[in-house]
């Protein structure tokens, strides 16, 4: 990527760079990387996990250095840009791609999982702040395109961020929504829809009172990176949990076997524990969210909308991950979605719903 600048003297250019960190296995140092390693004891475990045994820290401290990595790895792109001299008039986007793959974060709709770091660098372009508002990943095409002096194609996903590198107080979106359907077939399939605004957030679980899936499997996933580092007594997190405030257990309980909806209000419960759906004084405010989420899914197309695609798709998911064969799986799911079912049998399409 540093040698890319060099050769684009004059030219415009995109460049998107992709780092392993902070994946997993959270390796505690590579290459002398970072030169100061944490450890358990120079860590807490992240709040939204509501638990905090010492064998978890050790796992988070390894966690901070892949970050702490990254930010050097970056450093020295930011560093090479600054030396070709594009760094003046160069958009520079720095963002993750989804929340931290421990507890309550990859694979989920909680704010652990769908918050991530964006920062957007332009000199001369963009005041210095930090901003709340709400803003998404679909936001970036139209941005980078604006930047470009590109029209905007008609019905295009999404709205430029050129309003907020002010320090004004542009009119912008009351909502903003998200939805998961699964990372690798079965083991964590579990489709979900959310919508939140400022303060509230509501989650809608598609498959109701079913045990998700990846609720043993991130337990156990995480119990193998304890394993891995020979903690001594391993990473128990049932017994952890079992452990934990009510609120917190209650709050496991409702992840392993999600009610339809659920409700927060995350001005006063950020890591949201305490589910107010049932409350009737935030009736409102879930009937508000949850029409605001149905009319997103109708605008938007959202195919389980229909009872019977739903079904379809979970019985497929089941059924390819049956036969899976390392990545390359047989999926039909975009015929019967969208109107275009195939004469005979399934697609082979490398993808996932």
């Amino acid at each position: 990527a540093a040698q890319f600048f060099s050769e684009q003297p004059e030219r415009p250019f995109l460049l998107q760079v992709n780092y392993p960190e902070a994946h997993d296995p959270f390796l505690r140092q590579v290459d002398g990387l970072p030169a100061e390693p944490l450890s358990g004891s120079d860590v807490v475990a992240l709040p939204e996990f509501g638990i905090d045994p010492p064998a978890l820290r050790e796992i988070v401290a390894d966690y901070y250095n892949c970050v702490l990595r990254l930010d050097h790895l970056v450093g020295e792109l930011l560093i090479a840009l600054e030396r070709s001299g594009r760094a003046a008039d160069t958009l520079v986007i720095c963002m993750g791609d989804h929340g931290a793959d421990l507890l309550r974060g990859k694979r989920t709709s909680f704010e652990g999982g769908l918050r991530i770091p964006l920062i957007l660098h332009w000199p001369g372009r963009i005041v210095p702040q930090v901003r709340d508002d709400l803003v998404s990943t679909v936001d970036l095409l139209p941005t980078i395109l604006t930047a470009a002096g590109v029209t905007l194609p008609a019905g295009l996903p999404g709205r430029p961020l050129q309003p907020l590198f002010t320090a004004g107080d542009p009119e912008w979106r009351q909502y903003l929504f998200s939805e998961y359907h699964t990372h690798a077939a079965a083991s964590n399939y579990f489709p979900q829809r959310a919508v939140r605004t400022a303060r509230w957030k509501l989650i809608e679980n598609l498959l109701p009172g079913t045990v998700h899936p990846d609720y043993d499997v991130t337990f156990k996933k995480l119990a193998k990176e304890a394993n891995s580092r020979k903690i001594v007594g391993g990473l128990d997190l049932h017994a952890a949990v079992a452990a934990a405030a009510p609120e917190v257990k209650a709050a496991y309980a409702r992840m392993r076997q999600p009610p339809p909806f659920e409700l927060y209000d995350l001005q006063s419960d950020p890591f949201e524990f305490r589910d107010l759906a049932a409350e009737p004084q935030h009736a409102d405010m879930l009937h508000e969210l949850q029409q605001a989420l149905l009319q997103w899914r109708r605008e938007t197309g959202d195919p389980l909308l229909n009872p019977a695609l739903l079904q379809r798709l979970t019985a497929e998911v089941q059924a390819v991950s049956d036969k899976a064969a390392g990545r390359q799986l047989q999926w039909g799911y975009p015929d019967y979605f969208f109107g275009r079912e195939p004469a005979r049998g399934a697609l082979n399409r490398n993808s996932r719903p």
